[in-house]
């Protein structure tokens, strides 16, 4: 059987790195999800270590179409280990690389959701709008740079992990669990700090009688700062995990409450 002695080039490992991030919600779908992406991605490297070889070929574009589902952004660095592995050993590698990926998208899924989508949109996401609100267009830049910034750290990933990849999921695969503990954790905390700055509800009725004003806001400040943002929030929490209620649904319901209680004078 002739072998292929093609070598994967840096211009390669980029490639195959924007395809996926271009590509990765390609087809996506409830049986194999974001398995058609990752094809995709890796499509260039598959025919240049087993184009000589159609059988081979085949085999590993099925190998690579089966159910794959991850944080889309560190998809990328488990692509990269895939394609050293793949490099390294050829078609046997086949059933390796099959449960590689099966034994990482799901640790590397949750460690990417807190870091990405909890942590980074959290802060820069909050930073940007607290400045929009005052009208301020740094606001817009820093969330522009914040994305552009995560886009190219992605493009970074792939090469990261064809490199150092396998030495570093061996090294921090006893870390991972605790390092997605913390970054929820954080994520939580700089959420909670953010509703009282964030969420502008107050009440406005003052109470008068015989010359004393109660002024109700102060009251329930005195008991709990910012306590009607966070019974909001927290009714906005509880209505999200209601199976009859989405987000879109939330939204609605939120808007019509603030009108109406605004309206009957309830709340500002």
């Amino acid at each position: 059987m002739v072998m292929s002695n093609q070598k994967i080039t840096k211009k390669d490992l980029n490639q195959i790195s924007w395809r996926y991030i271009l590509g990765s919600q390609l087809n996506w779908n409830y049986e194999r999800m974001m398995s058609s992406g990752y094809l995709y991605g890796i499509l260039p490297v598959l025919k240049k270590l087993y184009g000589h070889d159609e059988a081979q070929m085949k085999d590993m574009m099925r190998v690579h179409n089966q159910f794959f589902n991850t944080n889309a952004i560190f998809g990328n660095l488990i692509m990269g280990i895939d394609v050293a592995i793949e490099e390294q050993d050829g078609y046997k590698s086949k059933d390796t690389v099959a449960a590689l990926k099966t034994a990482l998208m799901g640790s590397l899924a949750g460690v990417g959701d807190s870091l990405f989508h909890v942590i980074w949109g959290t802060i820069f996401g909050s930073i940007a709008g607290t400045l929009a609100q005052s009208g301020s267009i740094i606001g817009c830049v820093i969330w522009i740079i914040a994305n552009v910034a995560l886009l190219f750290g992605r493009a970074a990933l792939l090469p990261l992990g064809y490199t150092q990849g396998v030495k570093l999921v061996t090294t921090l695969k006893n870390q991972l669990s605790a390092f997605t503990n913390a970054a929820t954790v954080l994520g939580v905390t700089v959420i909670g700090a953010l509703i009282p700055s964030v969420v502008k509800a107050s009440v406005p009725f003052v109470y008068k009688h015989d010359g004393v004003e109660l002024v109700l806001q102060d009251t329930l400040d005195s008991i709990l700062p910012a306590m009607v943002p966070v019974l909001l929030v927290a009714l906005t929490y509880w209505m999200l995990g209601q199976k009859k209620l989405n987000s879109t649904r939330v939204i609605l319901i939120i808007l019509v409450l603030s009108i109406a209680l605004s309206a009957l004078g309830i709340l500002a």
